[in-house]
């Protein structure tokens, strides 16, 4: 098999669910039936097209419902200290919102960025301006498909890396080495190559540090404020000449003195960074344990990682992220049975993957704010108790699993699985109202209504049987389709409860299509199809994917 070669044979319903479950945090069956029998380079060029659609949503607004500025957004306005934390979460539950909105345009844009935002990381504890925090948001959303070159240089002046990473005190005379460390050990070249040699020396991050001096963030945390960003004062800046190791071949950046000598230092020293040999295979691997398996082999950096790089940094492609992304989703080794089900969902792709798979809307959040709001909070404070905090991780390496690589089994812990469990209970028996008419959880009578043929025709048209209510529940659910003695056990054990035999639903599902709106036979059909759907959702709490 050529690894990188395309995938060629069209997509099979469960191909299409691996590539979607993949490149977004999750599909919905219609997104499924959609991408089934396209070819895999059809079905990566329709999801890459689709984040141009969804590249300018509508902005954060106040959620807030006993506010008259509610519906409006706050981004425009003087900065109100008073309402950072609430601003902070309205921005989070927006992004949360692209993540779980179903609008038949899926997309690659939001996993892209969440990527991004555990590589460039920053967070809202040490920065505390939601205005920072948009801006930075919006950049990784407008930069992920980007060139990378471009992308590494936007992100160290933005005003939020700059305060996350002591940028803002880094001066010519006390330089602050922190973000010039992480630039060089997380964010373009890595601390050492596959081998385990070290990229780059001490004294290259004490040099890269005189490099950056002289770029300030401005008006953070003043209330009243309405502008804000980056500026370079040439006045703190080390003016003088920095010469880099043989790490980076003896490099010298020449220093510079005028109002443009951040600007262009900076270039420099981007360039200089991602043309380290190491560089590319750094960011390859890290988007191949993101995207495919977060076990990289000497076979898959050999194979994989070095080609992938090679073209990454080729004249033609020049550091270009769309295309790496576009040829790694489409290929051989993406669609290989070895990587089918090789990577344990995080809180996101488990929350968000479940609201999808069973259609939950998500209110509009210029005309549902406040339901939006509801939705958006469970999401996120779900997402919190599993260790994912989104915009807010622990460390500057990000979430702890998805850092520590070959380890996401972490998100699986004995304080987790009973919390996982719960989140999906609340899908099985609805408690949590969105809004009037909209409890958020799974209609099970109507999925079951949608696959009975003629439903009011009892005499006339046979019942589903248990095997057809466990193929809709089921149906793209799990990455690796169930063995028929597991389907046999969900059916006899948990949905007949071991004392009655599978006709015994024939007879109870004709009882109610024969009278629809009888509360009792409702709660029998209830009763049964809860008790599976809970089996089954507790079973995919830490289902590969």
């Amino acid at each position: 098999m050529a690894y990188l070669d395309t995938y060629t044979a069209p997509l099979t319903a469960a191909m299409a669910a691996h590539l979607l479950r993949r490149a977004t945090f999750g599909p919905t069956n219609q997104e499924v039936a959609d991408f089934t029998g396209k070819t895999a380079t059809q079905a990566v060029d329709l999801l890459i097209s689709n984040a141009a659609y969804r590249a300018t949503p509508p902005p954060p607004v106040e959620m807030d419902v006993t506010r008259a500025d509610a519906g409006q957004t706050f981004l425009d306005k003087p900065f109100n200290s008073s309402l950072n934390p609430t601003y902070f979460n309205y921005i989070k539950y927006w992004w949360i919102g692209l993540m779980a909105e179903q609008n038949g345009k899926p997309s690659v844009l939001e996993k892209i960025t969440a990527f991004w935002q555990n590589h460039f990381v920053v967070t809202y504890f040490p920065v505390e301006d939601y205005r920072y925090m948009d801006r930075y948001l919006r950049l990784l959303r407008a930069n992920a498909l980007g060139n990378f070159r471009d992308f590494a240089i936007a992100i160290s002046k933005d005003p939020g890396m700059l305060i996350f990473q002591n940028g803002n005190e880094n001066t010519k005379t006390l330089p602050n080495e922190n973000y010039a460390r992480e630039l060089q050990e997380l964010f373009t070249v890595g601390q050492k190559d596959f081998a385990g040699n070290y990229n780059y020396t001490e004294q290259d991050v004490k040099t890269a540090a005189r490099v950056l001096t002289g770029w300030q963030a401005t008006n953070r945390f003043m209330d009243g404020s309405t502008s804000f960003g980056s500026v370079f004062s040439p006045e703190r800046h080390d003016t003088t000449d920095k010469v880099f190791s043989e790490k980076y071949n003896n490099t010298t950046i020449a220093g510079h003195s005028d109002a443009g000598a951040g600007e262009a230092e900076l270039g420099d020293l981007i360039r200089m960074l991602t043309s380290h040999p190491e560089s590319p295979k750094y960011i390859c691997r890290k988007l191949y344990r993101w995207y495919v398996n977060p076990n990289v082999t000497q076979e898959i950096e050999d194979q994989v990682i070095v080609p992938l790089a090679a073209f990454f940094a080729s004249s033609g492609n020049n550091f270009a992220i769309a295309p790496v992304l576009r040829k790694l989703l489409t290929s051989n080794i993406f669609f290989d049975n070895r990587n089918i089900g090789a990577i344990v969902k995080s809180p996101a792709e488990f929350l968000i993957g479940a609201i999808r798979i069973f259609d939950r809307p998500v209110p509009d959040i210029t005309t549902e704010y406040g339901p939006f709001q509801k939705m958006m909070s469970y999401l996120s404070n779900s997402m919190n108790l599993l260790q994912l905090n989104l915009l807010n991780q622990p460390t500057v390496f990000g979430s702890l699993p998805y850092y520590q690589t070959g380890y996401s089994k972490n998100w699986i812990n004995e304080t987790t699985l009973g919390v996982r469990g719960s989140r999906t209970d609340n899908l099985v028996y609805p408690s949590l109202e969105i809004k009037p008419g909209y409890v958020l959880g799974i209609d099970v009578l109507a999925r079951l209504r949608a696959i009975q043929p003629n439903f009011s025709d009892v005499a006339g048209t046979p019942a589903i049987t248990c095997e057809q209510v466990l193929a809709e529940f089921s149906k793209n659910l799990y990455a690796i389709e169930l063995a028929q003695e597991q389907k046999d056990f969900l059916i006899d054990s948990i949905m007949m409860m071991k004392s009655s035999p599978r006709t015994t639903w024939i007879r109870e599902w004709d009882a109610y299509r024969a009278s629809p709106s009888d509360i009792a036979k409702q709660n029998t059909i209830l009763w049964r199809c809860r008790a599976l759907l809970k089996y089954m959702l507790r079973m995919a709490e830490y289902q590969i994917f």
